[in-house]
């Protein structure tokens, strides 16, 4: 079915993202002071290599861009200042913005790759090979025979 409306189940209890990475309910554009935009991602995953896209328009990637990989998390940190020119209106987002994505297994710190064109940021992950365990049989041991005519203990 194309063009139908994806319907999305919310559960009871909010994911702790959806609290603070989006608008609170009935206060269009309020945002507690200390809290970070979310920056839009896509994540693919082709050839053992994740790549993230970040939207990341308007930044200085040796000023503004931080990257750091902890276990099997990739955080990205970025902070846009807001110029001191008057402004008759502005949409701009300025401030802190992070994302953190989770993936499938720990990150090679030393192979990441990242890059930064028109506003995308790129970060190239390979990711090791998966570890292929063959199957083993395990021999069971017996320990004591049962006596002759008798049940086994």
């Amino acid at each position: 079915m194309t063009g139908g409306k994806v319907e999305r189940r919310h559960s009871l209890f909010p994911d702790f993202n959806d609290w603070f990475n989006r608008e609170f309910p009935g206060l269009p554009g309020w945002r507690p002071a200390t809290a970070a935009h979310s920056i839009p991602v896509e994540v693919t995953n082709s050839g053992g290599v994740y790549v993230l896209r970040a939207e990341l328009p308007g930044m200085d990637p040796d000023d503004d861009i931080s990257i750091t990989v902890d276990d099997n998390l990739l955080t990205v940190n970025a902070e846009h200042g807001e110029t001191k020119e008057d402004k008759e209106h502005s949409e701009f987002r300025y401030g802190s913005f992070r994302r953190t994505v989770r993936l499938p297994a720990t990150i090679p710190a030393d192979d990441v790759e990242a890059s930064y064109a028109d506003g995308i940021l790129t970060v190239r992950v390979p990711m090791p090979d998966e570890q292929t365990t063959a199957v083993r049989t395990i021999p069971v041991k017996r320990i004591g025979k049962p006596s002759e005519g008798g049940a086994a203990p």
